[in-house]
């Protein structure tokens, strides 16, 4: 039977305080430690809301020096904001034509180079100007939707991005130019046929930038060598180094992936919808192929895997992290601490999810949006995290709570009511009320306008208990799993 992976355990922050008096232990080393603790996390609250967004908040990162913050949304708009004081300290419009899905600055160049990817599949670098002029212009472009992008670590130039046509492109800001590097398909069928991967996230290993991992619409997370790939999107030269899977999902065709993240040890942290979060470490795949081996044995977390040649290979399970709740959207996954010592994630019932890393322990859930959260993003070098959704604010929180929170199990959490809203139609509420009193407002001379607009009232109406009807059903789902709500 595979026990999962264990982290080494951590002194108490008291004898280590011991240890750095004696000169046991380096000040910045000890330093980096307390800015890990625990209790700082359970003292998250929040600091302050930025709100100038008029449409959802898809994008949020912080730069290297980690003073300001960038931001994209729905209203097709990128802000720099002096997080502290919730200051704009600049807006633009990105020149995208669809809500901005990822925005962010390119390293050591001053942050004044930022790139951008949005829902019309387009890729582009904006460029502030000495006079504080923005000049956009596009990259690249993909065949439907571009989720996320990846910097090559340290390079003020070279960056990747991915589409739901699953295709992974090759940036270089000093052409300006676009190359395709693979298509992400799909381990080939009985018929010969192979289909791409929708791409939903791309990250780079910081500890090796030659390794790219890419996921989708798809059970397994993909790593590629960029040395391997050869440019035109050439099949011959696109199969992946090493594959990563849960065992009780290998070859399960109604999971997918919406994100990753590698850890500064080289772990791929994994999250699936409608399922749970894995961790993998280093050199915890499958291998290339994993067509080649077939899954034997029972539960989750407990099966051993045994390759097509015969050999049992006997791999440390993945590490789990359970009690969120992830279908409605493309939500991402991250890494916060120092040492990247906690995970965290957003959820569809509007909460923040926390636990720590080594043993997957829940440890918080915070109320961060009146719907989803789907964006968490952690400070370069402070206990912060900026967090967004379906709100129309960005959220920053810092460990500023006089008393901790009180620690619960994820099964104790209850369902939270989330407020109604109709983001998921095309037309808003507000709007539709206000279209119908401007109609009120001004009747045609000589027209009796009543019957027409008692027709649209009675629209208005069925849309609006549709919403409802919809919102209840999301909470008799939240009842029938009680972790996926929160106590605090």
């Amino acid at each position: 039977m595979r026990h999962p992976w264990k982290h080494p355990t951590a002194r108490h922050g008291a004898a280590e305080l011991c240890f750095r008096e004696v000169g046991d232990l380096l000040p910045r080393r000890f330093a980096r430690r307390a800015a890990a603790s625990e209790d700082l996390v359970m003292r998250l609250q929040i600091h302050r809301k930025l709100n100038k967004h008029t449409g959802c908040v898809n994008t949020v990162g912080f730069n290297a020096a980690g003073d300001t913050l960038i931001s994209g949304s729905d209203d097709q708009r990128v802000m720099l904001w002096d997080w502290d004081t919730g200051a704009v300290k600049m807006q633009f419009h990105s020149g995208h034509g669809d809500n901005v899905f990822q925005a962010r600055f390119m390293p050591y160049t001053n942050d004044r180079t930022i790139v951008t990817c949005a829902a019309d599949g387009e890729v582009r670098v904006a460029k502030i100007q000495d006079g504080r002029d923005v000049l956009t212009s596009l990259l690249g472009d993909h065949d439907g939707r571009a989720h996320k992008l990846a910097l090559e670590p340290g390079s003020p130039y070279i960056f990747y991005s991915c589409g739901e046509d699953g295709h992974v492109q090759h940036f270089d800001l000093r052409t300006d130019t676009a190359t395709e590097l693979f298509i992400c398909r799909k381990f080939v069928a009985k018929s010969g046929y192979s289909s791409h991967v929708h791409l939903n996230a791309i990250t780079i290993d910081p500890r090796n930038p030659n390794l790219l991992a890419v996921a989708g619409n798809n059970s397994y997370a993909r790593v590629y060598d960029i040395r391997k790939c050869k440019s035109g999107g050439s099949s011959d030269f696109a199969q992946p180094s090493d594959c990563y899977c849960p065992p009780h999902l290998i070859g399960n065709k109604n999971v997918g992936i919406t994100g990753l993240a590698f850890s500064h040890q080289s772990e791929l942290l994994v999250s699936y919808n409608d399922e749970n979060i894995y961790l993998f470490p280093k050199n915890g795949g499958l291998g290339p192929d994993p067509k080649s081996s077939v899954k034997i044995g029972g539960g989750e977390g407990s099966n051993s895997t045994v390759f097509a040649s015969g050999e049992d290979v006997d791999r440390p399970a993945p590490q789990v992290y359970v009690g969120h709740r992830n279908c409605e959207t493309v939500k991402g996954v991250t890494f916060i601490g120092p040492n990247h010592e906690y995970v965290a994630s957003g959820s569809d019932c509007g909460r923040l999810f926390i636990w720590r890393k080594r043993d997957g322990k829940f440890l918080r859930a915070m109320e961060g949006d009146e719907c989803i959260v789907n964006c968490i993003e952690p400070h370069p070098h402070a206990m912060t995290i900026a967090s967004s959704g379906i709100d129309n604010d960005v959220k920053l929180w810092t460990p500023s709570a006089v008393e901790r929170a009180r620690v619960v199990n994820v099964e104790e959490l209850k369902p939270r009511k989330r407020k109604a809203k109709l983001w998921q139609f095309a037309l808003p509420e507000e709007l539709v009320w206000h279209v119908l009193a401007s109609r009120r407002r001004q009747p045609a001379a000589g027209e009796d306008s009543s019957e027409d607009l008692e027709d649209n009232t009675e629209l208005l109406s069925l849309v609006l208990r549709a919403a409802n009807r919809d919102n209840l059903s999301d909470e008799s789902d939240e009842d029938e799993k009680t972790s996926d709500g929160s106590g605090e």
